[in-house]
């Protein structure tokens, strides 16, 4: 029987600890934080998407996103929907493929790990934080500050990323690692908010609006996605910002040029606006265009709108001529932003970057440097789109993990 530690009770460590556990395992979590399952409490702003039903290698970025294959194939939707089941979670399945557990409560999939784990007898050490890991002989040696833990079998760093340090996000398990010989690829923000060079975004903050959103990285459009949009004090948020996040944030670390574009009314062409505003300044001559324009948008968002297309606030409709009006086209169509920075770790969901895929045996999870050593979740160098999809990969990984380290 292998006597297991894992470090890191996330959702990775908890899926590893259960399944090797239920195989005859015995199994030790360390967990820095005073409970196991902190990040999964805080995910989905605590309604916890906790997976997708549909699943892919283009769902995750890294410099090898072929490495999610196998974990998706042997642990897909179903068989995690049947997990739950089995440890009396029931799921709610939107149309679009997320999935929340029936609850609608993330402290549901929490309480539901914490009862099974204890079911299967195995320890948890909260508030314990491992700063050293020895490899001694065939077996392992954990120590914190004040104690070891000795003779285990096999260990698993499950001790996530840099994301969200308020919720416990550190950078121990790449330090672990790396002490190991393993190599590890710069860590970045993903899923989080941008800042941008300009001050008109301060001046809407708390201005939300449903948009087309265009990434440009060196003048080029590199991804487009629709969804809502949230002026803040530093710049911008929203559905459709944090889409975009993972490559702008790349590109921020290799100091290209990012920009984007925001197209405010997706569902109108220019010629289309153009006419709607110009039939409205008909029909009302002596409105003002900053009323005419507040029919259409945010009025937060009008004042600055007309002065980037430098038209003055309180020009009569009948005097908008067709050059303003094009000009009031384009910035409502095509209003862009320099990108400056990311919101930071402590704004981010998660974090890519991490341990190199090509050194871990993606069928267990294993090191391919030090025997019985195992990794799983976001301490990889795997990153998930949003909508479930990184708590999916790290479930998927705990299991393999799990499953190969109860192995005898």
């Amino acid at each position: 029987m292998n006597k297991i530690a894992i470090i890191g009770g996330g959702a990775a460590g908890l899926m590893a600890a259960i399944t090797a556990a239920k195989a005859g395992a015995t199994v030790e979590i360390f967990e820095q934080n005073s409970r196991v399952g902190k990040k999964i409490l805080a995910s989905g702003n605590g309604r916890c998407n906790i997976t997708n039903t549909h699943l892919s290698r283009n769902d995750y970025f890294g410099d090898h996103p072929e490495f999610v294959d196998f974990s998706l194939s042997q642990f897909d939707f179903n068989h995690f929907k049947k997990f739950c089941s089995s440890i009396g979670l029931l799921l709610n399945t939107k149309d679009d493929g997320r999935s929340y557990p029936l609850s609608d409560e993330a402290k549901s999939v929490v309480l539901a790990l914490e009862a099974y784990a204890d079911l299967l007898g195995i320890t948890v050490y909260c508030e314990t934080r491992i700063s050293r890991i020895d490899r001694v002989g065939e077996h392992f040696e954990l120590h914190t500050d004040e104690k070891s833990h000795k003779a285990y079998d096999r260990v698993l760093i499950s001790t996530g990323s840099e994301a969200a340090p308020q919720l416990g996000g550190n950078a121990d398990g790449q330090t672990f690692a790396q002490t190991f010989g393993h190599t590890i690829q710069p860590a970045y923000p993903s899923l989080v908010a941008l800042e941008l060079d300009s001050l008109i975004p301060t001046k809407m903050t708390g201005t939300k609006q449903f948009s087309q959103v265009t990434l440009y990285i060196n003048g080029k459009a590199e991804e487009q996605v629709q969804g809502d949009i949230l002026f803040t004090r530093y710049g911008i948020s929203g559905f459709a910002i944090l889409d975009i996040s993972q490559q702008a944030s790349v590109a921020l670390m290799e100091y290209a040029q990012v920009k984007i574009g925001l197209k405010l009314l997706p569902d109108l062409d220019r010629q289309s606006l153009s006419a709607q505003i110009s039939q409205l300044c008909k029909n009302v001559p002596s409105y003002p265009i900053e009323t005419i324009l507040s029919g259409l948008l945010s009025s937060k968002m009008v004042t600055h709108i007309l002065e980037v297309s430098k038209v003055p606030l309180k020009t009569p409709a009948r005097d908008v001529n067709t050059k303003m009006i094009k000009q009031i086209a384009n910035t409502i169509l095509d209003w862009r932003f320099e990108v400056s920075d990311t919101h930071g770790f402590k704004h981010a969901e998660v974090s890519g970057g991490g341990v190199s895929t090509e050194e871990l045996d993606e069928k267990s999870m294993e090191s391919k440097r030090v025997k019985g050593l195992y990794f799983a979740g976001e301490l990889l160098d795997i990153v998930g789109r949003r909508g479930g999809y990184n708590l999916h990969f790290a479930w998927a990984s705990g299991y393999l993990a799990g499953k190969a380290m109860a192995r005898a």
